[in-house]
């Protein structure tokens, strides 16, 4: 059975795979194995350069659309009124679909205004090009302004979110603005995080990898979910199958503590002021 997260209008499987640094054919495969370990739930971007592959790995599945959830997001230099359009219509026809489930503006920009951004998101929704609209990499000024400006209500905010970072301040608003927050780097890329005592003490516990600890710490909090993103196709299925075990809240706590480490994975010269933990 599919976990899905109710936001705002949109069923977001609360387990997804991301295909950041995949390309070509080993994208292509990695996708189709995913699909066909049970996955429902797929992330791409314009910037990911690999639309069509995850969209050729889409039609030889054999899965009917309705079936799949897919999200693809708009890089930030290309979110001013008119490109944004012009980028999902090219994402749609990179991907071989007539929409996307969800379409994000996957940074803010610093020098374009908000206001046309989100009307210009808005427009693709209207125009049937994405059923659900978000946003990713958005800090709390931001996205509450985003919701202000937003006439349809944003399904999510998709950002960097394991135990070593917290987001609470992020979290907090989006279960007030009934949105999901999707995690990407959801393990941490092998920084450290999977050695953690609280992550090893609950590993042995539940006789479960690390990795699948600390998904189940991902989905067992309300609203959230996790797209982690594997070049091994062994990893798939492990990453899938987390719906059948759950943390205790002694355990849930000792993971979420790890959060004292502010550790940022991604933060480049374009990111936003970050809330401040």
């Amino acid at each position: 059975m599919i976990h899905t997260i109710d936001a705002n209008g949109a069923s977001i499987p609360a387990i997804g795979l991301g295909t950041w640094t995949l390309r070509g054919a080993e994208c292509t495969g990695l996708v189709e194995h995913a699909l066909d370990v049970g996955y429902r739930h797929l992330d791409t971007a314009a910037s990911y350069e690999n639309e069509a592959e995850v969209g050729a790995a889409i039609r030889a599945s054999g899965i009917a659309r309705s079936e799949l959830f897919v999200t693809t997001k708009v890089w930030y230099t290309d979110i001013a009124p008119g490109d944004l359009e012009r980028s999902a219509e090219a994402s749609l026809k990179r991907l071989g679909l007539d929409h996307v489930d969800l379409l994000l503006i996957h940074w803010p920009s610093k020098t374009v205004p908000l206001e046309g951004s989100i009307r210009a998101l808005n427009a693709t929704q209207a125009k049937g090009y994405a059923r659900n609209i978000g946003v990713s990499n958005f800090p709390t000024g931001l996205l509450s302004r985003a919701i202000e400006l937003s006439e349809h209500k944003l399904a999510c905010n998709q950002v960097e979110y394991h135990p070593m970072l917290s987001q609470e301040k992020v979290y907090a608003l989006c279960r007030k603005a009934g949105m999901a927050m999707v995690s990407y780097c959801p393990l941490h890329r092998g920084g450290g995080l999977l050695e953690e005592t609280a992550v090893r003490a609950a590993a042995e516990r539940h006789a479960r990898p690390p990795a699948q600890v600390v998904l189940r710490w991902h989905v067992q909090q309300e609203g959230v979910a996790a797209i982690p993103r594997t070049t091994k196709k062994e990893r798939l299925a492990e990453n899938f199958a987390i719906f059948d075990f759950s943390l205790s809240g002694e355990e849930m706590n000792a993971i979420s503590a790890l959060r004292s480490a502010n550790s940022r994975i991604c933060d480049f010269a374009f990111a936003p002021d970050w809330d401040r933990a």
